[in-house]
């Protein structure tokens, strides 16, 4: 049994200490019961693990390989240099890529991920990796993986039938991406067929959906009516769209009643959309996010992501997601005094709720003892700070913990010099 006191946990004022034995969460109050240790986490801030609703693991650390330059800077390049990149991984590599993403996540705070893995591969590579990874990794970090088809169900030939296989090998979510089709009736059958393989494997849906300035991309309208239908709303995500950032009013707000009224989940990716859309737009610049803040005012749930780690879209990331909500934050203007104490809310519960694992995660009684510990003493300063994470704790053991931050030589303004 061990009890960690002087806690400052997070949507909880009313409790203090927490308990665990065997890796569960016995008790949440104050003045627990004694325990053979005792953890005095010093009025730190407790909140539950980072989740990473967006990532594509089997693209990491490419950016420097031949060929993989993108000088337009643009999601279509990108697409095309990994194009050509991907032929040229082995398993070890892939592996080995996606296995120091991992780490670089985890070790910062990171404990949940659902990872998009190309599928447009005829030896599906990739997958086979992120397979192993995930047996091999699922003490420490649960991942979640999306069959891909970064090239077109359609556009690609046999995209299609490679998502299928994927489900059958072990995916966990099906994914399309639309907006790359040739034709927006051919973006509509991906549409369509996704719903259909969710519905005939009883998979999650993650779909990349209008990722595009283009206003008339509108390819999220017909996902949601369709799980709609189907009643599969809350086990559907939309990525990106950042098409509906630039919509007008009159349409957006129409959709928004729409999104609500079927509990479809949004993934927002602040710093690579910021960095990639816009590309054809002078002046008035948009910046790429879809429109986190009235989602958010509106109970519609919208998380953040990762995205990309130095790979030819996006040449920077290293899976800290304090930096994403920060970029986020300013991107959607939600930086309200009510926002700024909940808004962690971004990187942690509401992911959990789009990967639809809310049953084993969160601070609650009987749930699994996964938490962080921020080297903040409330909400609003780890979000103004930008926190560290001092420790993680899975299953009621530390995954990592860092020092006491300290100061060789202390800085001192007021010093008086001789």
């Amino acid at each position: 049994m061990i009890k960690f006191t002087n806690a400052n946990i997070y949507r909880n004022s009313a409790a203090n200490e927490i308990l665990v034995k065997d890796g569960v969460i016995q008790q949440i109050g104050k003045d627990l019961p004694a325990a053979e240790e005792e953890i005095d986490l010093k009025g730190r801030l407790v909140v539950p693990p980072y989740v990473d609703a967006h990532l594509h693991l089997d693209y990491v650390y490419t950016a420097g390989n031949a060929g993989a330059t993108n000088d337009t800077g643009t999601l279509f390049e990108g697409i095309a240099r990994w194009h050509d990149v991907k032929k040229t991984q082995s398993f070890e590599d892939a592996k080995e890529r996606a296995l120091k993403g991992i780490q670089e996540e985890v070790s910062k705070g990171v404990q949940f991920i659902r990872t998009h893995i190309d599928v447009c591969d005829p030896n599906l590579t990739g997958l086979k990796a992120m397979l192993e990874l995930r047996e091999e990794l699922k003490n420490n970090v649960t991942i979640q993986i999306v069959a891909f088809p970064q090239e077109g169900m359609y556009a690609y030939k046999g995209g299609a039938e490679m998502v299928e296989e994927a489900l059958k090998m072990g995916a966990d979510c099906v994914g399309s991406i639309p907006h790359f089709e040739w034709a927006r009736e051919i973006g509509e059958k991906s549409i369509h067929k996704t719903v259909e393989l969710a519905m005939k494997y009883d998979k999650l849906i993650d779909v990349h959906c209008d990722e595009t300035d283009d206003v008339m991309s509108r390819f999220v309208e017909l996902l949601n009516a369709l799980v709609m239908i189907e009643g599969i709303g809350s086990r559907t995500a939309a990525s990106h769209t950042c098409s509906f950032g630039s919509a007008d009013n009159a349409y957006a707000f129409r959709m928004m009643g729409l999104f609500e009224k079927s509990g479809m989940n949004f993934i927002a990716l602040p710093t690579e959309n910021a960095y990639l859309q816009g590309r054809q737009d002078t002046y008035p610049k948009r910046r790429g996010l879809t429109r986190v803040k009235e989602f958010w005012e509106n109970n519609i749930n919208v998380c953040f992501g990762q995205d990309s780690i130095n790979d030819p879209w996006y040449p920077a990331g290293n899976g800290n997601l304090m930096n994403i909500l920060d970029n986020g934050i300013h991107l959607a203007q939600t930086m309200s005094m009510p926002q700024l104490d909940s808004c962690l809310d971004l990187i942690t519960f509401n992911g959990a709720k789009t990967l639809n694992i809310e049953d084993q995660y969160g601070l609650d009684v009987g749930k699994p003892a996964n938490f962080l510990v921020l080297d903040a003493d409330s909400p609003f300063e780890a979000v103004r700070q930008r926190a560290d994470v001092l420790a993680s704790i899975r299953n009621g053991k530390y995954l990592f913990k860092k020092p006491e931050p300290s100061y060789d030589i202390e800085l001192d303004i007021f010093r008086k010099t001789k």
